[in-house]
């Protein structure tokens, strides 16, 4: 099972990347001091918080198999 506080921030990664494909997607215009901020940076942070969240998650997810595999061989071992 994912620790909590690793199932928090795979979701925040996630949720951050997917809201920058949704701007690229939709078109959405975003101004900040009168300065209206180009595509290709929402681009950039989708595919970096994306690939983060995908590696976080891919990592807990080996770190939970190996702590399974851990746990049998310990049940053989006190047979």
């Amino acid at each position: 099972m994912m620790r909590p506080s690793t199932a928090i921030a795979v979701v925040l990664l996630a949720f951050i990347a997917v809201g920058h494909l949704l701007r690229v997607l939709a078109g959405w215009e975003l101004v900040i001091g009168g300065i209206v901020v180009p595509m290709w940076p929402s681009v950039v942070v989708f595919l970096a918080f994306g690939g983060l969240a995908i590696m976080l998650w891919r990592e807990a997810k080996r770190a939970t198999v190996r702590d399974i595999l851990e746990a049998v061989q310990r049940l053989k071992a006190q047979e």
